[in-house]
């Protein structure tokens, strides 16, 4: 969730009204997955609102699925994206091997609508476009999300084309060491991913998780790129479109969520930017509805009805204040739990530039901090899960929170 986050903050994510289809699916299997991952999370943590007295309590206690994942889950973002350069498979790969129990991809269609693992359509930064004299013609301004950027863009590119490109580090700045495996590997498709996956489930002898967005859906379907349809026929060809499925289907665009509700029954995590901004979906369909209208009782209860978590920003969690530091939790794990919701917000780095103002370490910016202060502190306000660049730092602080 670098370049998209800082869109993200000033309030130029999504919108577009629910989608209405023929192949709906019932709010009670909504209902039930929401509740059973309560029930796990409530049951190791104590969380608020774990004894609702409706249909989702049976559920609560029965297996699979992904109420059986460690809580406080730690989710590979982008893969480990600290340590290679991101949305790689060997990025993904050192994900797995360093014990992340999910791993994050983000998916951008190519020309022939294929699905791509990128962060951002636009893939100056990410990869070596730029020395490929063949696609200077294709660098292009556009629109995105009612943000004008100048680049290259998957959708302008087939597959075939975008195979011959290589991924780079996107924040070489930061992180210098990552710049040694510039080059080594290609843009994946989702199911050379998949693929991945279930070879690496064989060989570890259980199921590897993925936690996967949709980027710009609006932006893409209006393109006539739409992301959910390819994406739940790949699901379902790999047998992941399930409720016990070792899948999260996340989006900063609720409509998508719920489009991919109708779609499959994966469960679903809404994803939320600042307080103040709109998910473009909103903007566009003209909801006025910002995210500070999501977060509050109401607004739970309607992401509840189609989704079974959040992934909000972690200031939504612990605010900061004027300087940087923490502040006093708010009140959105208990009220995102008392509506059955798990959440699984964004995003831990170990490096002093990411980390809170009062778990810095010297004045080198790209040093790391006391990042295992900064994960004890988010552990302790009950998140079910937690994106990081660094899993094995949050894997020990993890094992250092069970533990205690």
């Amino acid at each position: 969730m670098g370049t998209q986050e800082a869109r993200d903050m000033q309030g130029t994510r999504e919108a577009q009204e629910a989608y209405d289809d023929e192949q709906g699916r019932g709010a009670g299997r909504r209902a039930l997955l929401g509740a059973a991952v309560l029930g796990a999370g409530g049951a190791v943590l104590g969380l608020p609102g774990a004894a609702r007295a409706d249909e989702r309590t049976a559920a609560r206690h029965s297996g699979g699925g992904y109420r059986s994942l460690p809580v406080p889950t730690i989710i590979g973002h982008r893969g480990a994206s600290g340590y290679r350069p991101e949305h790689t498979l060997g990025s993904y790969q050192l994900a797995l091997d360093l014990g992340a129990h999910v791993i994050e991809q983000d998916l951008v269609p190519t020309k022939d609508g294929h699905l791509v693992c990128r962060h951002e359509n636009e893939i100056g930064g990410t990869t070596d476009v730029s020395a490929h004299a063949e696609f200077a013609d294709r660098k292009v301004t556009k629109v995105v999300d009612g943000v004008s950027i100048t680049g290259w863009f998957t959708e302008d590119f087939t597959l075939a084309e975008l195979k011959t490109l290589r991924a780079k580090e996107r924040i070489p700045g930061t992180r210098q060491r990552n710049t040694l495996y510039d080059g080594r590997w290609e843009i994946p498709t989702f199911e050379e991913v998949l693929r991945w996956a279930d070879k690496e489930g064989r060989k570890r002898g259980k199921q590897v998780w993925l936690h996967i967005e949709t980027k710009h859906p609006t932006y893409f379907r209006k393109l006539g790129l739409g992301l959910e349809e390819p994406l739940a026929k790949l699901l379902r060809k790999y047998g992941r479109h399930k409720k016990n499925s070792p899948v999260f289907l996340q989006s900063f665009e609720p409509s998508s969520i719920q489009r991919l509700d109708r779609l499959v029954d994966s469960p679903g995590v809404v994803l939320l930017s600042g307080a103040a901004t709109r998910p473009y979906d909103f903007v566009e369909a003209g909801d006025p509805r910002t995210v500070a209208d999501l977060i509050k009782p109401e607004g739970l209860a309607w992401i509840a009805s189609f989704a079974q978590g959040i992934g909000p920003t972690l200031d939504l969690i612990i605010p900061r204040d004027a300087s940087g530091n923490l502040t006093t939790p708010t009140t959105l794990v208990a009220d995102a739990h008392a509506e059955d919701l798990i959440l699984h917000p964004y995003t831990m780095r170990n490096e002093n530039s990411f980390l809170p103002a009062n778990f810095r370490k010297g004045t080198d910016a790209n040093a790391y901090g006391d990042a295992f202060g900064a994960f004890k502190v988010y552990f302790e306000t009950g998140i079910d899960g937690i994106f990081t660049d660094n899993a094995d730092t949050g894997l020990l602080a993890h094992a250092d929170f069970v533990n205690r």
